[in-house]
């Protein structure tokens, strides 16, 4: 099998129309059903319900209270725009952050989950939120983990990364498969 892989010259959010419809291209080619693309406040996630139309679209926030207590980063407006046009959003706690950041904030300690993240982001902060994402829709029961969908992350605002995967639940991450990486920056 030959698959092309395409390298951003920068991180970012000028990536985010191109990562779209690479994504789209190959969900076409693979017949891959399920998209999981991660956004912060909403505008990648409406911009992906365009570009993703027909296909089923899980938009991951970040959790509630990252930033502020009590505060969703996720505009209400983005929320009711992609779910009217038949889009998932999840806002759940995020994979490889939860406890590791509490134990951080509390005790000055990296754990586990502080770890992955890091070695994941060797190969760019986009691929370590596609994996999370993915994780987090399959944990939320959103996504099979019997079938590859394409987790789509980025390095700040915006989408720069999309991956082929087949995810897996939290508690078995070391059986998380990324078949192939569609974009991401060139470092």
């Amino acid at each position: 099998m030959e698959s092309r892989t395409v390298y951003f010259e920068n991180p970012g959010s000028e990536n985010t129309e191109a990562v779209l419809k690479i994504a789209r291209r190959r969900a076409e080619e693979l017949g891959i059903k399920n998209i999981v693309v991660s956004s912060t406040r909403g505008d990648t996630a409406v911009r992906a319900m365009d570009v993703l139309k027909g296909l089923r679209v899980i938009v991951v926030t970040h959790v509630t209270g990252l930033k502020e207590p009590n505060i969703q980063q996720c505009s209400e407006e983005s929320r009711k725009i992609v779910e009217s046009q038949g889009g998932i959003v999840l806002t759940t706690t995020h994979a490889f952050g939860g406890l590791s950041k509490a134990t951080r904030s509390k005790h000055n300690m990296f754990v586990l989950g502080e770890v992955v993240s890091d070695t994941l982001r060797i190969f760019g902060q986009g691929l370590k939120v596609a994996c999370e994402v993915a994780l987090m829709a399959a944990d939320s029961g959103l996504i099979n983990t019997e079938e590859e969908v394409i987790a789509i992350g980025g390095s700040s605002k915006g989408v720069d990364t999309a991956v082929v995967l087949k995810a897996v639940n939290t508690h078995n991450f070391f059986d998380l498969k990324v078949k192939e990486i569609l974009c991401k920056p060139h470092f």
